[in-house]
């Protein structure tokens, strides 16, 4: 029984999953009421996952499951981030025709597994928190159906990650094989015997993960994917699953792997390179929106990975804390992409942000501080993101990769500050409606007061990561 109280995060969506479905099914036209019903669920979710907080870790179901304080915070951050999502973009959804039973349902599954995969200390409860996330992205991937560009997208990111999630298997198989066990502290104690052929195994193990976050050379799916996927649902790709992968990423490389450090630090550091130069050069001649905050995000991905490089603590919590950031800046652009509306139809591209400052000055104000932040600008929240990974880097004397760092940033500033440029010196065009949600306002006006006023108090932050000891 203590196995079970222990995870009453995930029963609790479990059931409520299998409860919404039932309401779908008997109760006519009730998507609006499942929707809301899934936000409230979230809500209790996370009070209920925030209460079992443990003061020691715990290893539940013979050591394949474990809770401790990082894994309750992440968890916490999935379901607030989650929340925040299906907050700002319900009016999105129920204009384009999109708001049916099982979206919620779908979003909430995937959050399962993400839950999932953030405690599992097995390859096996692993994969299976993986694919229950993979297998609904794939669905809200193309849940427009009427939609070529959706339908497209939802193929394109099915198909490659299958293929992703092959080489991970493969990767995983290579591991048991050599270590004769699938649970994380086994395959540690095992390791050291048989160190070269484990090598192979995290080569692909790790190209499996970084497919997941985006990363350089394996980021190929996203631009297509965020740009023909619904806005709402590029939103939770944006966010949602780098958050669970990033997390699967400490615990392979500082658990079973901790041992083989100097083998795949050089990996972590080629993935981090690629993706912060890839990322922010080709960025820079996108024409939308959402292919623009795709290749952003993959530029952002190389800097978490940066922190995850060095090999400590302070490197591990640095990037945790650029995550969290992260997430919010992402809220904050995609508060802003919802209010791109006129006539229910809504705008994703560079040119429909022309002169938004003369007729929408306080929007334009919001992404402004957004787009400086995305940046790096200081004295804005993004800026103490960065400083925060340079700091790890260069006290490891890794001064190669702070100056890759620095320079991407340089590179990346050129098109956030070409999107404040169109808003606020080219042409005006006609305005956007402003009868928006209140919801989606405040997710706006707080998240953009979260960035701005930050460099108040940056301890507000560390202090929830500041108790995280992986190492």
């Amino acid at each position: 029984m203590i196995n079970l109280f222990y995870i009453s995060t995930e029963i609790f969506l479990s059931l409520s999953i299998l409860l919404l479905l039932i309401i779908g099914v008997f109760k006519k036209n009730s998507a609006s009421f499942v929707y809301n019903f899934s936000i409230i669920i979230l809500l209790f979710g996370l009070a209920i996952n925030i209460n079992l907080n443990p003061q020691s870790p715990i290893d539940l179901f013979n050591n394949s499951y474990k809770i401790d304080n990082f894994t309750t915070l992440i968890k916490s951050i999935i379901l607030i981030s989650t929340f925040l999502v299906m907050l700002c973009s319900f009016n999105y959804v129920k204009q384009n025709e999109i708001l049916k039973i099982e979206y919620p349902i779908l979003i909430l599954s995937s959050i399962l597994g993400m839950l999932v995969m953030v405690s599992s200390n097995d390859l096996m409860v692993f994969y299976v928190g993986l694919e229950l996330q993979s297998l609904a992205l794939y669905v809200l991937a193309a849940f427009k159906r009427d939609n070529i560009l959706s339908s497209e997208s939802g193929l394109k990111y099915f198909v490659l990650s299958a293929l992703s999630s092959g080489l991970l298997l493969y990767g995983c198989s290579l591991v048991y094989g050599f270590s004769s066990s699938t649970n994380f502290d086994l395959i540690y104690q095992n390791s050291e015997s048989i160190e070269y052929g484990i090598i192979f195994g995290i080569v692909f193990i790790l190209v499996g993960l970084a497919f997941k976050i985006t990363a350089v050379p394996f980021h190929m799916w996203a631009p297509d994917v965020y740009d023909g996927s619904p806005t709402s649902v590029t939103v939770i790709f944006a966010i949602l699953p780098k958050i669970a992968a990033l997390t699967v990423f400490i615990n392979f490389l500082y658990g079973p792997f901790l041992e083989m450090f100097d083998q795949w630090q050089a990996v972590i550091i080629f993935l981090s390179i690629g993706s912060m130069v890839f990322g922010a050069v080709a960025a820079i001649g996108q024409k939308k929106l959402k292919r623009l905050i795709a290749y952003s995000s993959i530029s952002h991905m190389g800097f978490a990975l940066a922190g995850l490089s060095v090999g400590t603590n302070e490197g591990i919590q640095n990037s945790i804390i650029y995550l969290i950031i992260y997430l919010i800046m992402n809220i904050a652009f995609f508060s802003c992409l919802f209010m791109l509306k006129r006539e229910n139809q809504y705008f994703d591209k560079v040119e429909d942000l022309s002169g938004l400052s003369k007729n929408h000055p306080l929007l334009s104000l919001s992404m402004m501080i957004i787009l400086f932040s995305l940046a790096g600008i200081p004295p804005l929240a993004g800026f103490f993101a960065k400083f925060y990974i340079f700091t790890a880097v260069i006290e490891q004397s890794m001064y190669f990769l702070a100056i890759v760092g620095l320079l991407s940033t340089v590179i990346a500033a050129f098109y956030y500050i070409r999107l404040i440029k169109v808003m606020y010196f080219d042409e005006q065009r006609e305005k956007y409606d402003l009868n928006h949600s209140f919801g989606l306002k405040m997710i706006l006006v707080v998240s953009s007061t979260i960035i701005l006023i930050y460099f108040i108090n940056p301890n507000i932050i560390n202090n929830f990561v500041s108790n995280i000891t992986i190492i």
